[in-house]
C-alpha cells in the first residue's frame, strides 16, 4: 500500500507540473497581444553598447555595467511603446510571471515525490535527476504536441474545402 500511495504522489506531482505548463501556454497564445508591433519597436529603439568583455576580469563591475546598459535599454524601449501596447506587454508579463511561480512550485514538489519513490524503491540518487529532468521533458513536450494539436486543427477547420 505504501508503494501505491508513493507512485501516486509521483504522479499527482508531474500532473501539477504538466497542468500549470500547459495552461499557461494556453492563456498566454489566447491573449491580445500585438507582438510583432511591439518587437518591431524594440528593434527601432538602439541597442545597447556591448561592454569591453575585459570587464569580465572584474566580474562585479562587468555585471554591473551590464546590468545599467540592460536597464536602460528597457527604459528606451518601454518609453517608445504606446500606452496600449504597454498595458499588454505588462498584462503578459504579469500573467505568465505568476504561471511561472505555480510551475516552479509544482516542479519542486514533483522532484520531492520522485526522491521519495525513488528513495522507496533503493534507486541510486543520479536516477531521481535522470527521471525528474525526463518527466519534465515529457510534460513540456505534451504542452508543445497539444498546442501544436489544436492550431492544426483551427488550421484546417478555417481553411476553405477544396470545390466549395
Amino acid at each position: 500500500m505504501h508503494a501505491l500511495i508513493l507512485w501516486c504522489g509521483f504522479a499527482g506531482g508531474w500532473l501539477l507540473v504538466a497542468g500549470p505548463v500547459y495552461q499557461a501556454a494556453v492563456e498566454l497564445s489566447e491573449m491580445d497581444v500585438e507582438r510583432s508591433e511591439i518587437s518591431a519597436l524594440a528593434e527601432e529603439v538602439t541597442p545597447p553598447k556591448r561592454t569591453s568583455p575585459w570587464w569580465w576580469l572584474l566580474p562585479p563591475v562587468a555585471y554591473v555595467l551590464r546590468r545599467r546598459e540592460s536597464e536602460a535599454y528597457q527604459r528606451r524601449v518601454v518609453e517608445a511603446m504606446t500606452p496600449r501596447h504597454l498595458e499588454q506587454f505588462v498584462a503578459f508579463t504579469s500573467k505568465a510571471t505568476g504561471w511561472l511561480f505555480v510551475a516552479v512550485g509544482a516542479l519542486l514538489i514533483a522532484t520531492k515525490e520522485t526522491y521519495e519513490l525513488a528513495e522507496h524503491l533503493e534507486w541510486p540518487s543520479w536516477a531521481v535527476w535522470a527521471v525528474a529532468a525526463g518527466m519534465a521533458l515529457l510534460c513540456s513536450l505534451n504542452t508543445a504536441v497539444r498546442m501544436q494539436r489544436a492550431r492544426a486543427l483551427l488550421e484546417r477547420r478555417a481553411a476553405p474545402e477544396p470545390g466549395a
